[in-house]
């Protein structure tokens, strides 16, 4: 890809993710996109033909990746990484966002399939943790991995989002001691 075009393609995501943030995902036009990145309409058209194909570029790239820690237990593991999340739902930028994107993914199957997609990433390492719980014989074989891990995860975007009360270490400590033991 041409240096130009790179430097173009990034001014556009860099200033949609700003709209995102500022706005949430209703409040993003190509009109302002254009105006904040200085790059003309019909170059963001030309990468993005639709105003949904740029938004689900933007939003593909939102959120804090986490790495699957390995402190020798699945409690450690999943208290640590309940802990990661916990501190990112709070204070992380992109989760400004998150309510609008679920919010269109309930109208668009892309950005369904894109919401999918980041929360596969949340969900993905919990899973990694409670696998090798499994093959360490910490959980049963016929464990539900996919279910557990909402187990866990669920609380945190329940009570950032609809309770609204604070995630604090004593709540994710709960969280972990009911649900993994």
């Amino acid at each position: 890809m041409d240096e130009r075009v790179r430097r173009s393609r990034a001014a556009v995501l860099a200033a949609t993710s700003d709209l995102l943030f500022e706005r949430g995902y209703s409040g993003v036009s190509v009109d302002e996109v254009a105006r904040r990145s200085g790059v003309a309409k019909t170059t963001i058209y030309r990468h993005w033909p639709s105003r949904t194909d740029l938004l689900r570029d933007a939003c593909a790239n939102i959120g804090t990746p986490q790495t699957t820690p390995d402190l020798g237990s699945l409690r450690a593991d999943i208290a640590a990484l309940m802990g990661a999340l916990a501190e990112a739902l709070t204070t992380a930028r992109w989760t400004a966002v998150l309510p609008s994107i679920v919010d269109a993914g309930e109208r668009d199957p892309d950005m369904a399939e894109m919401y999918r997609r980041l929360q596969q990433g949340y969900s993905a390492p919990f899973e990694a943790a409670i696998r090798r719980g499994i093959a360490r014989g910490e959980l049963p074989a016929d464990t539900d991995v996919a279910a557990l891990a909402a187990a866990l995860i669920g609380p945190l975007f329940f009570r950032r989002w609809f309770a609204r009360e604070p995630l604090t270490d004593g709540f994710v400590r709960e969280i972990v001691r009911i649900v993994v033991g």
